[in-house]
């Protein structure tokens, strides 16, 4: 008997690359809905809604990450709040009741970033690896580490997570950062940062990009996959780390991009103070996978997604 699966936010980045993954694989049904099958602000429509359907899997790929916006201005950080914390409870509640296993995507943003990765023991044991964990040995933040955002986003991730945490009994936690992948085909979707620069690379001379907040790149179809393994494995409930392997920096990860792509657009290495925003980034949030079997470096992922665009 098929496995039914709920994608929530099935028009985003991710939700389109769940979606696609578990439709392919007939051992599950798979229901994918967006702003216009269901208003998930509504919980009463919600819960009737899945209860009707009684999904073996709840994916919630539904997400507020305006980041400025809701670092100054409050009705935003409200918005925030509903859908990054009081979502999530929510779900957790109603996946109790229908025996629903809950997974909640998350990100690198519930940490501060304060690590100094060139420090030994910088960043304490709870918070880092060094050279035995998956990711090259580079330093990060493991799944216990304890999170201590700078941002209202960040905080409002935080929140949610420990809704999931204090009321589901059967959830995965998943921490991503940096995603990229297809374009959503949702109204309110953003472009990847991939997808901004290569457009920029072709249509400017020269272009100027952070060299900073330094962190590990996600590809939404990687992610997808490592969502799946992690469900038919079983393994024990609680927070997983799967990014792509490969800490870089924005610069960095441009100088890649315009490498692969074929691009001689001049790259400019500047610091954040050149593109001042409301909100605090973490320095250095690169995320440590210790659970997982390591997903692959995120340039071969970069090749996958630039050859598909061709």
């Amino acid at each position: 008997m098929a496995q039914k699966v709920v994608v929530l936010g099935g028009l985003g980045m991710l939700g389109q690359a769940l979606t696609d993954l578990f439709r392919h694989d007939p051992n599950y049904e798979v229901v994918a809905w967006d702003k216009e099958d269901v208003d998930v602000t509504d919980f009463t429509q919600l819960r009737e809604k899945l209860v009707d359907i009684k999904p073996h899997i709840i994916l919630n790929c539904v997400a507020y990450n305006a980041v400025d916006l809701a670092e100054e201005d409050d009705d935003q950080y409200q918005k925030a709040l509903l859908l990054n914390r009081d979502l999530p409870g929510e779900l957790a509640i109603i996946a109790n009741d229908i025996d629903a296993v809950l997974v909640q995507y998350s990100t690198d943003y519930v940490f501060p970033g304060d690590i100094d990765e060139k420090k030994e023991g910088g960043c304490g044991n709870s918070s880092c690896c060094g050279g035995g964990c998956h990711g090259g040995g580079e330093k990060g933040y493991g799944e216990g580490a304890f999170p201590n955002p700078v941002s209202r986003y960040g905080e409002s991730k935080m929140l949610g997570e420990q809704e999931v945490m204090m009321n589901a009994h059967k959830y995965y936690i998943i921490r991503l950062s940096k995603l990229f992948g297809n374009p959503a085909s949702s109204p309110d979707g953003k472009r990847s940062f991939f997808d901004v620069m290569l457009e920029a690379g072709k249509n400017k001379p020269e272009v100027q990009v952070v060299d900073s907040e330094k962190s590990c790149f996600t590809y939404a179809p990687d992610l997808a996959m490592a969502t799946k393994d992690l469900l038919e494995d079983g393994d024990q409930w609680g927070v997983y780390h799967l990014p792509n392997t490969g800490a870089v920096t924005w610069y960095e990860a441009v100088l890649e991009l315009y490498r692969q792509a074929g691009l001689e657009t001049r790259v400019i290495s500047v610091t954040p103070e050149a593109f001042p925003r409301p909100a605090k980034r973490p320095v250095y949030s690169a995320l440590i996978n210790s659970k997982r079997p390591p997903l692959r470096r995120y340039e071969v992922a970069l090749a996958e997604y630039l050859s598909d665009k061709k």
